[in-house]
């Protein structure tokens, strides 16, 4: 476990060196890049396209119409007709002799039962009044001074 917390303490100023190595990085190419002229580029002229002669439009043959084919004429055939079946008489179910319904036993009456009288619940005890607590003060945080947002560079 000692092991683990020394090699940690060990890293974490390199995490932190390489962090403000980078943003330092960013902010010198951005110094210097706004610094220097941008580049002219020279802008060559358009180049003209020779015209050309206009080329007649060719015209199209005629294609001749040709006759629509008559489809010859297809004889109607006769639907064929079913065989009549002839129709089966319905069986008679036999009747079948009415029961008498069954006649339920009765069912004795229940006593009533007598209403239970509410229970009285103990009064509990009022609690005294609390005066209420002043609320705590929180100490002033002291204002650290502030850094300027572009460091400057000395060029060697």
């Amino acid at each position: 476990m000692a092991s683990n917390t020394r090699s940690t303490t060990m890293i974490f100023p390199f995490g932190v060196m390489i962090l403000l190595s980078a943003t330092m990085v960013a902010g010198a190419r951005n110094l210097v890049e706004s610094t220097l002229p941008e580049p002219q580029v020279p802008q060559l002229p358009k180049p003209e396209l020779p015209k050309f002669p206009e080329l007649p439009k060719p015209e199209l043959p005629k294609v001749p119409e040709l006759p629509k084919p008559e489809l010859p004429k297809v004889p109607e055939l006769p639907k064929p007709e079913l065989p009549h079946a002839p129709e089966l008489p319905k069986p008679e179910l036999p009747k079948v002799p009415e029961l008498p319904k069954p006649e339920l036993p009765k069912v004795p009456e229940l006593p009533k039962v007598p209403e239970l009288p509410k229970p009285e619940l103990p009064k509990v005890p009022e609690f005294p009044n609390v005066p209420e607590l002043s609320k705590p003060e929180i100490p002033k945080v002291p204002e650290f001074p502030q850094v300027p947002k572009s460091i400057p560079t000395t060029n060697p």
